[in-house]
């Protein structure tokens, strides 16, 4: 697909040339009739669509001309031009309804225009199809109130006087009072309209039925030339889509799924001669498919209720025994046996129709008739009412349907060549939204929680089908299989295969009871390692347990050379290269002997005399489905596939984890999820958003502790505004903290009521003001907790501001809170505090913590390792526990280990105790003896103490412990102390030695467990109180860890914005009742962090990335329904100036007052003019943007530039660790590593930066300085997504150097506001000569002398001056170059490509230096 450049947009293009002289001026020109026409005929005759219509919406023709202009006189001409550049921003993701958000009354104008062209027939089935896209992008943003308001109407219940008889209608109508009241309040409504309110309501009741059998009618027309049948096609593939939709939500489908089934509009199609019309037609017969899954989807349409699967087959059962009754009564002579025959026989096809012969059309017509069954249609229609269409109404109607957990049930997942190339998974690598697919989305709502998990798991499956037959493709093309002498060699390598010889089959177990597939087959291959370098095999050897790799009979493609006419006899599978896939979990890997691997692998080989391994066992459990269903192939004669398997291909760990994912998807398929009752609704997206939040719920808690949330009494009186404060009457009225808030008379917020009448025309308005709430506020004395500095609690020194504290305060309370975090707003820092709140003040209670990658989970857990948090009570799974900053080990074996080394701390402490009060025995030797000990000697001292205080005497001469503590920092008891004051020491000392005994109590059952697996368990399902791990291992582990019992009361999920839907539910549904799980309330609250105005999940594939909608958070739909959020509105993190590069997205956002006097914010950046600045590249050696491969964006000027600016930096003393270096694409990333490689590494006067990478992977981080390279010079791509923006501008604290392509980016408008403040300076880098870091010039103060690089080349050749400058200046002084900078370059993980190796040998420091600059320079 052809796309507008920069060149286009600013040369002579035709439709630019009207741009510019009508809407690209300070005043743009009314519009004009000629004008639009001639736009309209500009993209009438497009040869290379969509390109006129990019043009125009790159141009703003929809912002600054056509809808400005629109009014009811406007020619369909300019309706249809407003609607095709929707879509097209639709098909750029850009944001569209906000346009037209101030002119209610003029869209509401022209919805209705679109709604009657839809059914016009005067207009060409292409155009007709691309206001279906319209209104399929309407259907799916009824977030949007404007949208919302004028789609409902047209699926009301109005849609029912278009039933085929009243007797249907009262039919359903008798099924819930609900819908004979709202019956009865529509006929009202129009009665009482007048003349052009009531045609409005008719045409609105109308559409919809007009629209389907005009459908229908396109469906059985057989006339017309082949570009007509082309377009009807896509017609009819667009009009299933938006049924798609409409059945997918419960408040369109609640009409409009009686009216679908009155017409038999799913047999209309079936039998249409467009549906069989060949492979043509394969798409419009997979969104049948689609169709009739939501269809019969098991839920009640009115209610809401998702049908159990015995409410199911009851059901069923019903219409049969109806069936038999119509029979009964019609003809009890000729369906005699129908009317006597069981539910099972009559619920096959093929029963039922037998049955049926015995009738004449005429009777069959009847019967259909007595069921209640539409059997004739408007006269113009051309849908074929005969025999076959009775059959399959009738049928479709009785035969039973297969409940949706039954094809989870069966769906393998584990695929084959037949499963990855799929023809509805293969059609998604093309996809370019000119047609649907047949996948299902994830939009606002759900039907059901049913529904939800199916679609997750439809979605996640095809995605990681997708993934593997990606990786498998390029492995092959690595290794170029060649066709030698009729045999397949390979000439190529990759580290992720090994050719292989046929897997032999070492063990066969029997299916268990019940089932008919083998319980194991085993299978060994032999891998020779040889020729693979070290690092290679050990990536081999360190395949572990249950990990997939996939068995691969690979054929080279040679017929690809031979004519074929056109056609290929080869399926996709072949093309690629691929004949047979198979999959299989590895069991172990050996070594040649059948041996276990060793740790000293490589050394034992050495001892046994081999210089290098030559071989590896790898013993493999294969999918028992496939080879039975291989076995009985193969015993029918037509081959065994595993004759013909000749390459074994993994994956790496990361990329290779969607089996136990599937799996925990499947299983919560298969089961009731046991989400809380509080939560379903809002989850499914209906009633009241806010009926989760804590404000409306019942338990909300009246008094909390907010222990050290506050710092002192003005800083409570600032977090709370609007608020009354009380202080408590017997405390002064100003006391520190810590402060129990307790809220005087507060009762669950009323829910909305919603009016009995709702106009068309009413707006969304706040609601109003709630009245000011009262807050009291106590304190108290924080006990002592022992003599020792590490008996003190940790206490928070963060000046919490109020929007964080309503943060907090929301997320302490019982329900669901979602905090949304602008860049630098201290997300992780509210997290934290909310996590030690409910520690502190629910002590019984658990607390899972969920983060989207391992690097943002561990930045959270070393924050709260710093808060007043026991460690023991601290867990994280998963494999990312190892890159935790932390001396102590959370994992599960490191807490075993530090439980069983904290008790022994502990014992040897229990023996000293013995000592200093005579106790003879060995009391440290276990925990056993420890409590003995403790209830016989320690207890009875500290009771008889206590009673002779209570006598009054005197308190340090009774205390019993005076030895033990005589290590203690300070003295126990200070002579100037008051009686008080010793008391309570003495109570310190005693909470000190109770602690030690209740933690010896606590380590007691790892003494007794033997195996440390036991040791683990219990440690996860009894001692840890607040347990971490990824989205992802959660995932993986869901069923795993429900299974051992545990239980959780809070789920806090960080990053949220970031995790996908099915990864964002699983964490609230890992705990199994049955088992004991969750307290006797269940979940309790549930806290989401995160943004959903930075980077979405990650989704591989465009197709289900931007069509299926994969990429939607959990947490940016809660947004979009409107459930209640807090907004944190102050960052700390960049100086004003660079935050006001990102204000235009977070209006409301302020900065903290020290970011206006700390130093390191009011000093100037050394040797820069300015503190950020965009800088225009030029063309390097004549090129801008390349594109080696498909998505691998490069741009070498600017690769170029970038490090010559951080050499710059360098030079002048600035760490080389507060320098980030980042890029939008990952081919970039891989250009500036290579340059940096070549120049800095080695270099001491240079090293590596902080870090790089790209934008995407540094959400959640930040540094002093960030130099980003935007890359691109001929269109923004997919830089036009201003999330991915919004993340770039905000990395930096103190200095952000923009390189890129002005041009490019102020053709934009969605881009305008982020580089407004850019473009207001100099495109070329200003540089202050003469200063050093850190300087003492002020960003403020006015400079002298500014030198302006030129270019690429200027800047090279400048730094290069400069580092000779340096050396010489070295070497004259006497001085000696630095060591290589400490940090070795943080650089986003990639792979690099098989067989590259970085060079070992370091060269001569001076020759480096030499040569470091030379390329640019």
């Amino acid at each position: 697909m052809s796309r507008p450049t920069v060149d286009d947009l600013t040369g002579d293009h035709a439709i630019a040339q009207l741009a510019r002289r009508h809407w690209l001026t300070k005043t743009p020109s009314k519009v004009l009739p000629a004008t639009v026409e001639e736009l309209w005929d500009a993209v009438e005759t497009d040869e290379t669509p969509p390109f006129a219509l990019l043009l125009l919406e790159q141009l703003q023709a929809l912002e600054r001309y056509l809808w400005p202009g629109y009014s009811d006189d406007s020619s369909n001409h300019h309706v249809l031009l407003l609607a095709l550049l929707l879509n097209a921003k639709r098909q750029e993701h850009l944001p569209v309804w906000s346009i037209f958000a101030d002119r209610p009354d003029e869209f509401a104008s022209f919805f209705g225009r679109i709604t009657h062209l839809t059914i016009d027939p005067s207009l060409s089935t292409k155009l007709r199809t691309h206001l279906l896209v319209f209104l399929v992008g309407a259907f799916q943003s009824l977030d949007s109130g404007l949208v919302r308001k004028e789609c409902a109407p047209l699926v009301s219940i109005g849609l029912w006087h278009h039933l085929h008889s009243d007797q249907a209608r009262e039919r359903h109508l008798a099924k819930s009072a609900q819908l004979q009241k709202a019956w009865r309040a529509a006929g009202k409504r129009y009665d009482n309209a007048d003349a052009g309110g009531q045609a409005r309501l008719r045409f609105e009741r109308s559409w919809l039925y007009t629209l389907i059998l005009d459908y229908l009618h396109k469906l059985y027309a057989a006339d017309g030339s082949a570009e007509q049948k082309k377009d009807s096609l896509l017609y009819c593939e667009r009009f299933l889509e938006l049924l798609c939709d409409l059945q997918s939500q419960l408040p369109t489908r609640r009409y409009v799924n009686t009216l679908l089934q009155d017409l038999n509009v799913l047999s209309a199609i079936k039998l249409s001669p467009l549906y069989q019309d060949g492979d043509d037609s394969a798409l419009l017969r997979d969104m049948h498919q689609l169709l009739e899954r939501y269809s019969y989807f098991p839920i009640d349409d009115h209610s809401g209720k998702q049908l159990s699967r015995h409410e199911y087959d009851e059901a069923h059962n019903g219409r049969i025994a109806r069936l038999q009754n119509a029979a009964l009564k019609l003809q009890p002579e000729r369906l005699k046996i129908l009317v006597l025959a069981n539910y099972g026989s009559l619920a096959q096809r093929s029963e039922l129709l037998g049955h049926l012969k015995a009738l004449n059309d005429v009777e069959l017509a009847e019967l259909c008739q007595q069921l209640g069954l539409r059997t004739a249609y408007p006269e113009k229609s051309q849908v074929v009412q005969d025999r076959a269409f009775l059959d399959e109404i009738l049928a479709s109607m009785i035969e039973y349907t297969p409940h949706y957990t039954e094809r989870v049930r069966s769906t393998p997942l584990l695929p084959t060549e037949t499963t990855l190339y799929n023809s509805s998974l293969v059609r998604t690598d093309d996809y370019d939204g000119t047609r649907p697919l047949a996948i299902p989305k994830v939009n606002l709502q759900y039907l059901a929680m049913g529904d939800f998990l199916y679609r997750s798991f439809t979605l996640y499956c095809s995605e990681a089908f997708y993934e593997i037959r990606k990786h498998v493709e390029d492995t092959v093309k690595r290794l170029q299989p060649r066709l030698q002498n009729g045999a397949t060699r390979f000439e190529g390598f990759s580290s992720m295969a090994i050719p292989i010889g046929k897997p032999a089959v070492i063990e066969a177990l029997p299916p268990r009871v019940g089932e008919e597939v083998p319980a194991e087959i085993k299978v060994e291959v032999i891998l020779d390692v040889s020729r693979l370098q070290p690092s290679h095999r050990r990536e081999w050897e360190g395949l572990r347990s249950d990990d997939v790799v996939y068995l691969l009979a690979v054929q080279a493609n040679e017929t690809e050379k031979k004519l074929t006419n056109g056609n290929s006899l080869q399926s996709d599978a072949e093309k690629a290269g691929v004949k047979v896939l198979r999959c299989a979990e590895v069991i172990s890997v050996l070594d040649e002997n059948g041996r276990m691997l060793r740790r000293d692998q490589d050394r034992q080989d050495h001892v046994e005399g081999l210089s290098r391994a030559r071989q590896r066992r790898l013993l493999l459990r294969l999918d028992a489905a496939s080879y039975k269903a291989d076995k009985e192939r193969a015993d029918a004669g037509k081959g065994d596939v595993y004759d013909q398997i000749n390459v074994i291909v993994r994956r790496r760990a990361r990329e290779n984890n969607f089996k136990p994912v599937l799996e925990s998807l499947k299983q919560l398929t298969l089961s009731d999820a046991p989400i809380p009752v509080w939560l379903q609704d809002v989850f499914l997206g209906y009633g009241d958003p806010g009926t989760a939040s804590y404000k409306r719920l019942s338990n909300r808690l009246k008094s909390v502790d907010y222990r050290d949330t506050f710092l002192d009494w003005q800083h409570l009186i600032e977090s709370l505004p609007g608020k009354t404060v009380e202080p408590d009457p017997t405390v002064d009225a100003s006391f520190p903290p810590p402060y129990v808030l307790d809220s005087m008379g507060s009762e669950p917020a009323p829910a909305p009521r919603p009016s009995k009448k709702r106009r068309r025309d009413q707006p969304d308005g706040p609601d109003a003001a709630p009245a000011a709430e009262t807050v009291r506020v106590a304190t108290y004395k924080a006990p002592n907790t022992g003599p020792y500095p590490t008996d003190a609690p940790k206490l928070n020194s963060i000046r919490f501001t109020p929007m964080q504290i309503e943060a907090i305060t929301s997320g302490t309370q019982p329900g669901l809170t979602v905090i949304v975090g602008p860049p630098g707003t201290g997300k992780t820092d509210v997290t934290t505090q909310i996590i030690n709140n409910i520690y502190h003040n629910f002590p019984q209670q658990r607390t899972l913590l969920i983060a989207h990658s391992n690097q943002a989970l561990n930045q959270l857990f070393q924050k709260i390792v710093a808060l007043d948090i026991d460690e023991r009570h601290l867990l994280r799974l998963g494999h990312g526990e190892e890159e935790l900053k932390t001396e102590t080990s959370f994992s599960k074996a490191g807490r075993v280990e530090s439980f069983l080394e904290r008790g022994g701390h502990y014992l040897a402490r229990v023996q000293q105790l013995a000592a200093s009060i005579g106790a003879l025995g060995a009391h440290g030797s276990s925990c056993e003896t420890a409590e003995y000990f403790n209830q016989v000697y320690v207890r009875p001292q500290w009771t008889s103490f206590w009673r002779a205080v209570e006598a009054g005497a005197d308190v340090v001469a009774s205390f019993p412990f005076h030895a033990f503590f005589e290590d203690a920092a300070q003295r126990l008891f200070p002579p100037q102390a008051s009686r008080e004051q010793v008391v309570e020491n003495a109570r310190g000392c005693e909470r000190h030695i109770r602690k030690m005994f209740d933690e010896l109590a606590e380590i007691r059952p790892f003494e007794l467990l033997r195996s440390q697996r036991d040791k683990a368990n219990y440690l996860l399902v009894k001692e840890a109180r607040i347990v971490a791990m990824t989205s992802t291992h959660a995932a993986m582990r869901r069923q795993e860890i429900a299974n051992l019992g545990f239980r959780y009361d809070n789920v806090v999920m960080e990053e949220a914005a970031q995790v996908t839907e099915a990864e964002s539910f699983i964490p609230f549904v890992m705990q199994d009742p049955q088992k004991g799980g969750g307290t006797s309330q269940g979940l309790q609250r549930i806290v989401l962090v995160g943004d959903h105005l930075q980077n979405s999940p990650v989704v591989q594939n465009a197709a289900f990335r931007t069509y299926a909608n994969l990429e939607q958070s959990l947490f940016q739909r809660l947004i979009r329904l409107g459930v209640p959020h807090v907004m944190l509105d102050a960052q700390g993190r960049s100086r004003p100036s660079l935050a006001a590069l990102y204000q235009w997205r977070y209006p409301q956002l302020t900065n903290l007052p020290f970011t206006a006097t700390t130093p390191e914010f009011v000093r100037a950046n050394a040797g820069f003019r300015y503190e950020y600045q965009f800088i225009d590249v030029p063309d390097y050696k004549g090129k801008g943007e390349t594109e080696p491969s498909p998505h691998f964006v490069q741009n070498l000027g600017e690769a170029e530039y970038a490090v010559a600016l951080y050499q710059y930096m360098r030079l002048l003393g600035y760490p080389a660790d507060r320098i980030s270096v980042l890029c939008t694409y990952a081919g970039q990333r891989a250009l500036i590593r290579d340059v940096l490689t070549h120049r800095c590494k080695r270099n001491r006067l240079f090293g590596m930066p902080g870090w790089v990478g790209t934008v995407d992977k540094y959400q959640g981080e930040q540094n002093d300085y960030v130099i980003l390279s935007m890359v691109r010079t001929k269109a923004p791509g997919y830089l036009r997504d201003i999330r991915r923006l919004t993340v770039a501008l905000s990395r930096a604290r103190l200095g952000l150097y923009i390189l890129g392509r002005r041009e490019v980016f102020e053709s934009s408008l969605e881009l305008r506001e982020a580089f407004a403040g850019l473009f207001e300076r100099e495109n070329k880098l200003a540089l202050v000569l003469g200063e050093m870091h850190p300087t003492a010039r002020g960003v403020a103060e006015e400079v002298g002398e500014v030198h302006m690089i030129e270019g690429v080349e200027h800047i090279g050749q400048y730094v290069y001056e400069m580092m000779q400058a340096k050396v010489k200046a070295l070497k004259e002084g006497g001085g000696v170059l630095p060591p290589l900078a400490a940090t070795d370059g943080g650089v986003e993980e990639e792979h690099a490509e098989d067989g590259e190796e970085e060079a070992a040998a370091a060269a001569d420091a001076e020759g480096a230096d030499e040569e470091a600059m030379e390329g640019v320079a």
